[in-house]
């Protein structure tokens, strides 16, 4: 009898060694694939580590609808990849991993030791045994004439053939952890349409603070405020005045809206409400009292609670004449108006919008001007909050293409 010869198993390879990459390479390596991941910096996960400083949040607990609902305008698409791997699945995940979560109160869901580092470690054991090959230093520079990747390595410049390739290489922001968009004039050239990358997650520019607010109130936070868009309803949280406008939570929660607003209109103006627990009738009432001799700004510690930073920039941005009357200073502390004329630089977002549209892929991520080469994570057009929402999406869209690759490996004419 002769010996039945097995044909070696598929070569894929990884381009970004971010959580959809490596979550990729776990499901192809399982699936019996060899897979080679490639990754420009000197060691894998470095954005995913640097966003576990101060608290891995990995995901979020709020009800299904909700949770979809934070990706706005790609919500459907993103809703596909979520089907099979939720924020449920991906806790599962995590505690098959050896690390346990709990669910913040505000809802949001970290590993027991609010750490990444453990999480990562235990990733790349589970992967190493795998057989996932890790090539740290190995930065893409697209295709060869034969059509073999382009990677340069410390030793020099090498052409890699694979049966499939993933690209997992993130958006355009934080440039020196590896996410820089360098990919984008790279598809372009093969014919792939790319939204435009824009910042999100980021803080806005005014046209200027006064040197005294700017000087003296810079990195200062405003908390228990709201913010709210014409017409929109106000979101509770708060941010840091900086010395060029306003960053933080409860602003990067309105970025997408607020940058989209100022590229239609060129600017956005937003409302702050410096009291949101305080009814309007009743902050009228308090500053109608007399004041006497006081200063107003002791009147509006008396009774407001207004002062320091609150102060400052209802100063700032409140005209004279409210300060003459009580119902006009009361309106103003509910709905101050402050216009922005632009986000801050890509590179300094947390994260990025734009990229390869769904409507260049297919269902499974794959490039349609491609065929075998697959896309996932940041690098696809969609945006999300902070929360997990943006993890929880780059995880789900690494398996989703991976088990595109597996099931296209199989059949590549479909």
């Amino acid at each position: 009898m002769t010996a039945t010869i097995q044909p070696p198993a598929p070569r894929v390879a990884i381009i970004g060694g971010g959580p959809a990459g490596l979550m990729a390479a776990e499901v192809l390596a399982q699936g019996g694939v060899q897979v080679a991941l490639y990754d420009g910096m000197p060691s894998v996960g470095r954005k995913f580590l640097l966003a576990g400083v101060g608290g891995m949040n990995i995901t979020h607990s709020e009800a299904k609808p909700a949770f979809i609902g934070r990706y706005g305008q790609r919500q459907g698409e993103v809703a596909k990849l979520l089907q099979d791997f939720d924020a449920d699945a991906l806790r599962a995940w995590i505690h098959g991993l050896g690390i346990d979560t709990f669910v913040g109160t505000s809802g949001r869901v970290f590993p027991s030791d609010m750490k990444a580092a453990p999480l990562l470690r235990a990733w790349l054991k589970r992967l190493r045994e795998l057989g996932v090959q890790l090539h740290t230093r190995h930065r893409w520079l697209g295709w060869d004439e034969q059509g073999a990747l382009r990677i340069a390595s410390p030793d020099g410049e090498r052409a890699v053939t694979a049966d499939a390739t993933l690209l997992a290489l993130g958006g355009g922001s934080w440039a020196r952890l590896g996410s820089d968009g360098a990919w984008v004039p790279l598809l372009q050239a093969r014919g792939v349409q790319i939204a435009p990358l824009q910042p999100s997650n980021c803080g806005f520019d005014v046209s200027a603070w006064s040197p005294l607010l700017r000087d003296k109130f810079a990195g200062a936070p405003l908390k228990n405020v709201s913010l709210r868009l014409p017409d929109a309803t106000p979101r509770l949280g708060e941010f840091v005045l900086t010395a060029s406008g306003i960053e933080g939570s409860l602003v990067y929660a309105l970025s997408a809206d607020i940058r989209e607003t100022i590229n239609r209109h060129g600017s956005a103006t937003i409302y702050l409400d410096l009291l949101p627990q305080t009814p309007t009738a009743k902050l009228q009432a308090a500053l109608n009292n007399p004041r006497g001799s006081q200063s107003m700004a002791k009147h509006l510690h008396r009774q407001a609670g207004i002062d320091g930073v609150k102060a400052a920039l209802l100063r700032e941005l409140a005209s004279a004449e409210c300060f003459n009357d009580p119902l006009q200073l009361a309106s103003a502390i509910k709905a101050l108006p402050i216009t922005l004329i632009r986000p801050r630089p890509l590179d300094e977002a947390i994260s990025s919008a734009g990229g390869v549209p769904f409507e260049q892929l297919t269902p499974h991520l794959m490039l349609k001007q491609l065929p075998g080469t697959f896309c996932a994570g940041e690098m696809l057009d969609w945006e999300a909050p902070t929360g997990g929402y943006l993890l929880t999406a780059c995880f789900a869209s690494g398996r989703n293409a991976a088990l595109g690759i597996l099931s296209w490996l199989q059949h590549p004419a479909e």
